[in-house]
């Protein structure tokens, strides 16, 4: 059973608010981030913390500067970038990446809740997702629910709920590189990013995937579990694909090389279309563990946590 004490403090710039646990802090949410246009900016996740205070995300990685932690993208929205960085466009030079100012942002608007009532923590907050244009396209409400830490076993859990209404007056088209081309890259939706140290690491998934067959897999779960830089010990992330309420099925961006990063993708390799006034909600929770663990141990959390 759950039996340390969560807590919050919020910044006195109105930036952000980091979750404690039994002392600790465990994970601090940017919801107004001061980041340059060509990143999109967007709420993020960083630093994220085992209960020992272990660090398991990365901020502005050299080759990815637009990397957060855990935040909630979009690589493809109708042309324009929720991702960060250069969009793919089947066809471009070199790599098919080209640098365009398309890139949009998600403006933190209100706080529905914000609450700490010592076994866990929610945050519930209206954001809109404005074009590069500067027109308001999603009406997104979203939620975040910090629970289940539990000393003795080094775990906790963080649940991740949106509902993203299309408030433009067109459709919506949502997709990734691999629907606009690029195979195996699949990347949008809730993206995280591990450290460094856990390049290499080890990443499975149920169903029996290992290593390179995670990489587009339907599986209920994904975990990677690498060593510490600077802090002995090793840790493990484990991802719990959720639901999506469009036909499309969630499918992993996942990998250990060239790093570390688990992404149950919505629109992985087939758009998602969202007429005006309809919404697009996803359900997700991760598990953060003080250990390395074995398959069949993460089978075991996947199973305790499943939603």
């Amino acid at each position: 059973m759950p039996d340390a004490l969560f807590g919050t403090r919020r910044s006195d710039d109105e930036t952000e608010l980091t979750v404690t646990v039994a002392g600790t802090d465990i994970a601090q949410y940017v919801y107004r981030p001061d980041t340059p246009d060509e990143e999109s900016p967007k709420p993020y996740l960083h630093p994220i913390r085992t209960l020992s205070g272990a660090p398991v995300s990365v901020y502005r990685p050299w080759d990815h500067r637009w990397h957060k932690g855990l935040q909630l993208t979009w690589s493809h929205l109708s042309g324009d970038n929720f991702w960060g960085g250069p969009t793919f466009e089947q066809g471009a030079p070199g790599h098919g990446y080209v640098w365009r100012n398309n890139h949009g942002s998600q403006q933190h608007n209100v706080f529905d809740t914000c609450d700490s009532q010592g076994t866990q923590v929610s945050i519930r907050h209206q954001l809109d997702w404005i074009s590069s244009t500067g027109g308001t396209w999603m009406d997104e409400r979203r939620s975040l629910r910090f629970h289940s830490a539990d000393l003795a076993r080094g775990v906790w859990a963080l649940d991740f709920a949106t509902d993203l209404t299309n408030v433009h007056t067109e459709p919506l088209r949502m997709g990734s590189p691999t629907t606009h081309g690029r195979p195996n890259a699949g990347y949008t939706g809730l993206f995280w990013r591990g450290p460094r140290s856990w390049t290499g690491a080890a990443l499975r998934a149920a169903g029996g995937h290992e290593g390179d067959a995670v990489m587009g897999a339907e599986a209920a779960w994904a975990a990677i579990s690498g060593e510490h830089d600077d802090t002995d010990g090793a840790g493990t992330v484990l991802a719990l694909a959720g639901t999506s309420s469009a036909s499309v099925p969630l499918k992993w961006f996942a990998r250990s090389e060239p790093f570390a990063c688990l992404n149950a993708s919505p629109a992985y390799d087939t758009e998602i279309k969202l007429a005006p006034g309809e919404a697009l909600s996803l359900r997700h929770r991760f598990v953060f563990i003080d250990s390395a663990c074995e398959r069949d141990e993460l089978q075991w959390f996947a199973t305790e946590f499943a939603l």
